[in-house]
């Protein structure tokens, strides 16, 4: 189980997150729907320890994050913003090095048949597509397939087919696996197919968190609830 306690990061610019509290159980999908800039990301890094917080803590399983931070890491899996891909290595080298970090050498070759990019593990990433580099990004998220694993905004620049594939495949693994997942998206639709609980955040603040189950049996998108708890957010104000 995550739990995030008032969590609160403040920028230069004033934008940021204020009190943001959730609790994730092990198992979970959570989606995190808002629009750019409404600090979906900056939730996310700080569950990485990426940033440092203003205020606020943040506890897997009990045990605080920065002072377990190397046992926590060992057991999760990130993709934040875009694929941190060095552009001179092959994608099989990419993932070597990745894999380094968590002693899972053994796993390349699956995961690259899991993002289907095997036929492209000696090509240099730097050539590489857009879709592509998400593709490989992923990839190395998928690693030795982690207790957690964090996606911001995991599908994009994927063609459709890519989106359903690797949708399916968090759906497989969180079936097969009760692997825990914390995705990100301003896509409603998206959220609506692949969370089994949504958190809406809006201008740095949490303003709703449910079921998506509940939500589905009481509106007839998630875009319509969405925009509901926006207009009840700025109508508070």
């Amino acid at each position: 189980m995550i739990k995030i306690t008032d969590l609160t990061k403040i920028y230069s610019n004033k934008r940021g997150i204020r009190n943001i509290s959730l609790t994730i159980k092990t198992g979970e999908i959570l989606g995190l729907l808002g629009p750019n800039g409404s600090g979906k990301t900056t939730i996310m890094k700080s569950m990485l320890s990426l940033i440092a917080e203003d205020s606020g803590t943040i506890e897997v399983d009990g045990k605080r994050l920065h002072d377990n931070y190397e046992d926590i890491m060992s057991r999760t899996g990130a993709l934040i913003e875009t694929p941190g891909i060095h552009k001179d290595l092959s994608a099989y080298d990419n993932l070597r090095l990745a894999a380094r970090c968590k002693d899972d050498i053994n796993d390349i070759d699956r995961v690259l048949k899991v993002v289907h990019l095997e036929q492209y593990k000696n090509d240099k990433a730097g050539r590489f597509s857009l879709g592509m580099k998400q593709r490989l990004g992923l990839a190395a998220a998928f690693l030795g397939s982690p207790e957690i694993i964090i996606l911001d905004e995991p599908v994009n620049g994927l063609d459709i087919e890519g989106v359903v594939e690797i949708r399916e495949y968090i759906k497989k693994l969180n079936r097969e696996q009760n692997t825990t997942f914390v995705i990100s998206s301003h896509i409603a639709s998206e959220i609506e197919k692949l969370s089994t609980s949504t958190a809406v955040i809006y201008d740095g603040e949490l303003i709703s968190h449910d079921s998506t189950q509940h939500i589905m049996s009481l509106y007839p998108s998630m875009e319509d609830y969405f925009l509901e708890k926006v207009h009840e957010r700025r109508g508070s104000i």
